[in-house]
């Protein structure tokens, strides 16, 4: 099945807490005080392109990525801890620019890619809630 995890991983429940912005910032992974938490988006706009087992609205959806150092400070994907970063994955890029929650303008073909990307993330690291004011439009 395409997207799972090498070994099995065990997540807890999904929560829906409302995480504000502030907040989200803080866990970039700099300050080991904070989770490290990266937010991801999910658009419903195109057809069958819906990411299989969501259990929440995707709607600013808040993973933790804690666990993994690649989103630590060091780490080669650094750029997303602490952000929506929806834009950035649905187009693929590293750039710290493109790490903001927009994506409606983008093609289908990244709108895809931004959905797999959500479920890449769903299946590996728990769902903390979704970021205070998100929305999908």
């Amino acid at each position: 099945m395409p997207f799972e995890p090498k070994h099995k991983v065990e997540l807890d429940p999904p929560k829906d807490d409302v995480i504000s912005q502030d907040y989200l910032s803080k866990c970039d992974g700099s300050n080991a005080e904070y989770p490290t938490y990266v937010a991801i988006k999910v658009c419903h706009d195109i057809p069958d392109c819906q990411p299989a087992g969501i259990l929440t609205e995707g709607k600013g959806t808040v993973f933790d990525v804690s666990g993994n150092k690649s989103y630590g400070p060091e780490g080669g994907y650094k750029v997303f801890a602490g952000k929506d970063a929806s834009r950035a994955l649905a187009q693929s890029s590293l750039k710290p620019e493109d790490c903001r929650p927009d994506w409606q303008d983008l093609d289908d073909t990244s709108k895809k890619t931004l959905n797999d990307w959500y479920t890449y993330f769903s299946k590996r690291y728990n769902i903390k809630g979704k970021v205070e004011g998100a929305t999908n439009t």
